[in-house]
């Protein structure tokens, strides 16, 4: 238990300062914005209470709105992925599927699951914050073709840092 606690504070550490000090410099033509921090969420065991998903989903995003000096945009779109969790986790599989002591990476659930769990969370994630970025419906196609090209290039991140973090089961 103990493990798994600073194995978490290690990878919300680590995520937010990447995330910061090198993702936020990379925009490709000003399109793309890779925002590979919601790994955090996205890994968070499944027995995690939902109030601690929440609060750590808000810290999470709070760190990096203070990093980047944004007012609170990436804060409410974490909470609102946190918060869109449960349910996707129960309209992927039903929660008898999760055994004790996996966790929702692709080595112990599989590609197919693992894309489809983060892709759904990813869209909401991304959608909330480009809208309340520019928080306006005029630019709605622009801030829309935006969030696709940014979510395509998360996905590949998420993806990729899963299969050099993870190596897969014997």
């Amino acid at each position: 238990m103990v493990n798994l606690i600073i194995r978490n504070i290690i990878r919300f550490i680590f995520l937010v300062l990447f995330q910061v000090a090198i993702l936020n410099n990379i925009q490709l033509g000003g399109y793309i914005n890779p925002y590979l921090y919601v790994l955090f969420i996205l890994m968070l065991p499944f027995e995690t209470p939902k109030w601690l998903l929440l609060i750590s989903a808000f810290i999470l995003g709070i760190s990096v709105d203070m990093f980047s000096d944004t007012t609170g945009i990436h804060a409410a779109a974490c909470v609102f992925m946190a918060f869109c969790r449960p349910g996707v986790l129960d309209l992927v599989s039903s929660r008898l599927d999760y055994e004790l002591g996996i966790q929702p990476i692709i080595r112990d659930l599989g590609f197919k699951w693992f894309f489809s769990y983060s892709l759904i969370l990813v869209v909401a994630h991304h959608i909330l914050l480009f809208f309340l970025e520019v928080f306006s419906f005029s630019e709605f196609f622009h801030t829309l073709f935006r969030a696709v090209l940014s979510i395509i290039f998360t996905m590949m991140l998420l993806v990729l840092s899963q299969y050099i973090m993870y190596r897969p089961k014997k």
